[in-house]
């Protein structure tokens, strides 16, 4: 078994499980979470029927060792990985919100710019940008968190209005942002990778105490462009070279799919699936410095049980 969609597990004290578009939750006496990084990919907000292999296990190693990295910046949920693919936290209370940030125009602000748009998330841009141009500052355009079916784009005063968070609790929120986008371009940097944008979501526990939850600077959740071949590239009117999830999704949009109604799912090859799944390792021997060592079980699932089993029973 070199890849898996998904797990059916059984813990004690277990007291509910969500499947996400990637990940399968489970919740353990009401305040702890399993929180397992399968080999799914989305794409448009749609789980793919096929899996990436390796991809969970990049996932959760990046942000396992992402989330160590920014510790002095804000404390995280995240308690301890007791398998490669599988991180253990706290159970906080999400907010709704994701806090994406962007410092170049690329992926999903770069095709509402050419639509037109002028105002993103109520961010005003100057006229006359091109693709993948760095902007003068980052820019954070945030997206509603939705339980089912698409994020949407929301301004901070929409935010606000809708009491979604009080404006002392954004611009809380704003700051840490900024500081963890600057943290994260900084190690891109050291790595000879430009961090083009990512988002970052937060929860609070039930003293209100607000914590950094979910992955962060991941290839799902961000984009890398390699700095070495940036300029170049960009002068020359040319897609930079990224690692990021965003190569499948300009692969689907060639294929005339962006999710839309009546849009036909392309058939995803296994040329595909081994590309995608290539970058994804690449990116973690980039990005963390240190060689990808696959896991060598020959039933992950197996595995993956094993090992939180042992873990909640020392």
């Amino acid at each position: 078994m070199e890849s898996f969609f998904k797990t059916d597990f059984i813990f004690p004290g277990q007291t509910s499980k969500y499947i996400g578009k990637v990940r399968d939750v489970y919740t353990i006496n009401d305040e702890i979470l399993v929180v397992i990084a399968s080999d799914r990919i989305s794409a448009f907000d749609i789980v793919m029927p096929k899996t990436i292999p390796k991809k969970g296990q990049v996932l959760n190693q990046i942000s396992v060792e992402m989330l160590n990295s920014t510790k002095d910046i804000i404390d995280n949920w995240l308690i301890s990985s007791p398998d490669p693919n599988v991180s253990v936290g706290h159970k906080l209370n999400p907010i709704k919100i994701e806090m994406v940030i962007r410092g170049y125009l690329s992926g999903h602000a770069e095709r509402l710019y050419k639509l037109g748009n002028r105002s993103i998330c109520g961010v005003n841009l100057q006229n006359g940008l091109v693709s993948n141009q760095k902007l003068n500052e980052p820019i954070i355009t945030p997206s509603t968190k939705a339980d089912n079916g698409h994020d949407e784009d929301i301004s901070k005063s929409d935010i606000i209005k809708q009491n979604i968070l009080s404006i002392d609790q954004y611009e809380e929120i704003e700051k840490i942002t900024y500081k963890l986008f600057e943290r994260g371009t900084q190690i891109a940097k050291d790595r000879g990778l430009i961090l083009v944008d990512t988002k970052y979501e937060f929860g609070y526990d039930k003293n209100d105490k607000l914590y950094l939850i979910d992955e962060i600077h991941t290839p799902d959740s961000s984009r890398y462009f390699y700095s070495d071949e940036y300029e170049e590239a960009f002068h020359n009117g040319l897609q930079p070279k990224q690692l990021s999830k965003e190569f499948f999704r300009q692969w689907l949009i060639n294929q005339n799919f962006q999710g839309k109604v009546n849009q036909t799912l392309p058939e995803i090859t296994q040329e595909i699936i081994a590309n995608v799944s290539f970058r994804y390792i690449e990116l973690y021997n980039i990005i963390t410095g240190n060689p990808f060592k696959p896991r060598e079980s020959t039933d992950i699932l197996e595995e993956i049980e094993s090992n939180i089993t042992e873990y909640f029973s020392i």
